[in-house]
């Protein structure tokens, strides 16, 4: 019996690295979008590495040449950018890396490590379909294992020798004690016939060469770690510390995908939330600190761990993502709401304001009230378009005929001004409600509905000093003119 093949645990590793600041790394495959699961975990391998002072590698795993596309690695590359992961080196890219595989390759071949398969796809399938009717595992026979003489121009694959007995031991950093018998695992590919490395081949020769020292990933990667431990060891080099995080769940405690809502880092940047909001938020989906949910970078950077990495499954709760969105979106400094707020204006095909001063202050007024830059935006239509449309059903409550004469009296009150400020504004409507022998609401819903088309909206004398003197009698004469 060989003795078991394993990793080093965490005192080994911890010991051996104690004077090594942590390298980690993000490794996409460029077939799709940037997943919130996969921002999940580029971050926590981000986090940790700046807590530490290592490094953050992104890797472009794009040997999938099928279904690997550019305009994936622009969306990845993006998504990224724009939730403010940094990495420090990178990117690399798989298949710029063919000649390191294949020299890892001819590396094991010369050792016996590995070999060289003839099978043919119609081979091995016949070889599945036999196995399964006999009630056998489906893996490899090892035909070619110990095959004398090659074929003659024979296209073929290279496979690990596997060990036929023993087992491999994974003290993982999540998941804890993990146990693999050899048995149970045959002699993978490594390269195709193509020349093309597998996944398990390629990931192991670029963490190994980068000196990759933690992979943090998904667990339903954990399958793939007691082979890539196997390749490691037969490359004569010590494999990382592994920690595999659990999946992220939709509230049905099914895995996560588009029926949930939206699964794409970009789409949640489209809809208008935050990149602070959404790094927040799927760290907390996994990681915990004490009962803190609300965390600055800085402070997520400094506190990170994993020893904090929950074992159980994350399910995304898309209503507390957007409480946390409209916690941040209430937080923001003018300065940079105006910012984040022009392009969702522009997307909206509405004005864009010239004066940083003035929108500044628009927003502010519906700051308290936003969830998302896309409702923020929406709510200030009134604001940002000089013909609004009034709610016919606002319209018929408030702006009725008995309401007229305080109406016109208030416009030409307010036309007299001379300082249009909260004050005076709230000193004439107060003026004209006492003349009128009305409440405030009684006077103040109608001009709601008249300047801003419905009846929710900030307090009516800052909405006034906001939209200025000009635009307030305009719409007040064009509600005057409606009013029979």
């Amino acid at each position: 019996m060989t003795p078991p093949i394993r990793p080093l645990a965490r005192e080994e590793f911890d010991a051996v690295t104690q004077s090594a600041a942590p390298r980690t790394r993000f490794a996409p495959s460029p077939t799709g979008y940037l997943h919130i699961g996969g921002a999940r975990t580029a971050l926590f391998n981000y986090l940790l590495a700046r807590r530490h002072g290592g490094a953050f590698v992104l890797r472009i795993e794009d040997t999938d040449r099928e279904r690997s596309t550019q305009q994936a690695i622009d969306a990845i590359l993006d998504g990224l950018g724009w939730l403010g992961i940094v990495w420090d080196e990178g990117p690399f890219f798989q298949m710029q890396r063919l000649d390191h595989y294949a020299a890892a390759a001819d590396r094991l071949l010369a050792a016996g490590d590995a070999y060289r398969c003839y099978c043919t796809p119609e081979e091995l399938d016949a070889k599945r379909k036999a196995a399964q009717a006999a009630g056998r595992s489906p893996g490899y026979d090892g035909t070619c294992r110990d095959r004398a003489a090659a074929p003659a121009d024979r296209p073929h694959t290279v496979r690990l020798r596997a060990p036929r007995d023993g087992e491999t031991v994974i003290d993982d950093l999540v998941k804890g004690r993990v146990v693999i018998q050899h048995a149970e695992l045959d002699d993978l590919v490594l390269v195709r016939s193509d020349g093309v490395p597998t996944y398990n081949f390629s990931v192991v020769v670029d963490d190994a060469e980068m000196a990759i020292t933690h992979v943090i990933r998904g667990d339903d990667h954990l399958t793939n770690t007691p082979k890539q431990v196997l390749l490691y060891r037969a490359l004569g080099h010590t494999p990382p510390a592994f920690a595999h995080v659990p999946m992220i769940l939709g509230t049905d405690r099914t895995r996560l995908s588009k029926r949930h809502g939206a699964t794409s880092v970009t789409a949640y940047r489209d809809m208008g939330y935050l990149p602070d909001a959404v790094v927040n938020y799927l760290v907390r989906l996994g990681w915990s600190h004490g009962d803190q949910e609300i965390f600055s970078r800085t402070e997520l950077i400094a506190k990170f761990d994993l020893e904090h990495v929950g074992t159980s499954a994350g399910v995304f709760d898309p209503d507390k993502m957007l409480w946390l969105n409209a916690h941040y979106l209430k937080a923001l400094a003018p300065e940079d709401l105006v910012a984040a707020t022009r392009p969702f204006i522009a997307a909206a095909e509405l004005p864009v304001p010239g004066d940083d001063a003035w929108l500044a202050r628009t927003l502010a007024s519906l700051q308290e009230r936003a969830k998302t830059l896309v409702e923020l935006v929406d709510q200030a239509r009134y604001y940002l378009l000089d013909e609004i449309a009034v709610d016919p059903g606002a319209a018929a409550k408030h702006l009725k005929t008995e309401i007229r004469p305080a109406l016109a009296d208030l416009r030409d009150a307010l036309a007299g001004l001379a300082a249009w400020t909260v004050d005076e504004l709230t000193a004439t409507f107060e003026a004209v409600i006492a003349r009128h022998g009305l409440k405030l609401g009684k006077l103040a819903q109608p001009v709601r509905v008249a300047v801003t088309g419905g009846t929710a909206s900030p307090g009516i004398f800052d909405v006034l000093e906001i939209l200025g003197r000009e635009r307030t009698l305009a719409r007040l004469d064009r509600t005057l003119a409606s009013i029979a």
